[in-house]
């Protein structure tokens, strides 16, 4: 997801398979895991289970996940905090706060406008909690909350995707300057704000932890679920704060290490390896992850999974060619969607627990799943390329049904979390 290349969405699963983990030798192996290194793990009900079931869920096929109004709701903590996840979009006849001529940082595949998209109502949606109110985005009460800091997003090319969008919304009161870059498709880069001397980088880590990424000579990514990603964490020293987003990397073929011994693997038929789901390692690696910025008592705010809107095939001219949000019931959180949110909040609410006595140390989830799940309107779709029908309609076109197009939805994700640094400043 480095760039939107067809295979990504071609090979994008619809379905999981949930297999058994057979040998009596990996259960011993993963309690003693769970037992040395791991933090206890809440669940759904609230109640902490020990670091042995923790590791044994892993051994053990789980049944289909319910709907996700209990969930959503469960995870307040405080009759004061507001709750985001529960809402509707409206229309709003304001519409987004730049555009996409006036903002120089939009990586082209998601700049819809400029590549003939001819329908404009998505831009005029905003989201609308049930019990409060979601201010609209303002560029220089955000800038003063980082004031002399800097805040970098870790992840994947939705890490990027709320990058992109942030920059082009404090761009309208602020220029910044690029200062520097590296890698292919520009992964690494670190933008200066010096109106308020802030600096905003974003680093690509698909995965969180050490990973090696995926090629033509090995089919499958190797993830070692035992240490961070070094490419980001090198740098925490300079870091104030940092905004998590990773998730649709995990669903691709891996094999799963702990220090030097393979767990198992995902979709790696090739191999000789006991097959395993990656709900669970998935977890892990934002244990593994919190863990590390704990220690270093660095600001976190891990931005929820977002989903995917494909229908039918990734190449098929209706693959996400809605034009309006759904309505509130239209459509449940399940299936991956749940799962994936599920094991980011059970991390998080952990991390915060084992950190709950740190005066310098701040976590909150964004939790935009359901919020995200409602907008299929949002996506380049098959505009990912300028004019794809300018010669007239074709019977295959590559589509993106995963990153947003800005401005669009996205933009709503960095509305919450300057609510959340706002409460964070209280």
């Amino acid at each position: 997801m480095g760039g939107i290349q067809s295979p990504f969405f071609k090979d994008h699963p619809h379905a999981l398979k949930k297999k058994l983990f057979p040998y009596g030798l990996y259960i011993l192996l993963f309690i003693a895991i769970f037992r040395l290194y791991f933090f206890p793990t809440p669940t759904a009900g609230g109640a902490t289970t020990t670091a042995t079931a923790a590791g044994e869920h892993l051994l053990k096929p789980t049944s289909p996940p319910p709907p996700s109004k209990v969930l959503v709701e469960e995870d307040s903590t405080s009759d004061n905090v507001c709750d985001y996840t529960n809402g509707k979009w409206v229309h709003d006849n304001k519409g987004p706060l730049y555009n996409s001529s006036a903002c120089g940082t939009i990586k082209d595949g998601q700049n819809c406008v400029s590549h003939g998209r001819p329908d404009m109502g998505y831009l005029y949606w905003r989201w609308k909690p049930n019990k409060c109110h979601l201010p609209r985005f303002d560029p220089n009460t955000f800038l003063q909350l980082v004031k002399d800091r800097h805040l970098a997003f870790v992840g994947d090319s939705l890490a990027r995707n709320q990058l992109e969008s942030l920059l082009c919304l404090l761009a309208t009161v602020s220029v910044p300057n690029l200062v520097y870059t590296s890698g292919e498709d520009n992964k690494f880069r670190k933008w200066h704000f010096a109106s308020h001397n802030v600096n905003v980088s974003v680093y690509w880590s698909p995965f969180l932890v050490k990973g090696f990424e995926k090629s033509v000579e090995v089919p499958y990514n190797r993830l070692h679920l035992d240490s961070v990603n070094d490419v980001w964490a090198k740098d925490l020293d300079e870091i104030d704060m940092v905004v998590l987003s990773i998730g649709h990397w995990y669903l691709h073929p891996a094999v799963f290490y702990y220090g030097d011994t393979v767990l198992g693997c995902h979709s790696c038929n090739d191999k000789n390896y006991t097959q395993v789901g990656f709900y669970d390692v998935y977890g892990m690696a934002f244990n593994t992850t919190l863990k590390a910025l704990v220690d270093k008592k660095i600001d976190v705010i891990v931005t929820t999974f977002s989903p995917a809107h494909f229908e039918g095939d990734w190449d098929s001219l209706d693959a996400c060619s809605k034009t309006k949000p759904f309505e509130e019931n239209e459509r449940k959180l399940e299936g991956m969607d749940y799962e994936m949110r599920r094991k980011e909040m059970e991390q998080v609410v952990a991390a915060k627990e084992n950190a709950k006595n740190s005066k310098d140390f701040r976590l909150e989830a964004l939790d935009v799943t359901k919020i995200a799940l409602m907008r299929p309107d949002g996506h380049p779709g098959s505009y990912m390329y300028p004019n794809p029908f300018a010669n007239g309609k074709r019977d295959r076109v590559p589509n993106d049904c995963v990153h947003w197009c800005l401005p669009g939805p996205i933009d709503t994700w960095n509305e919450i979390m300057l609510d959340i640094m706002k409460r964070w400043s209280l």
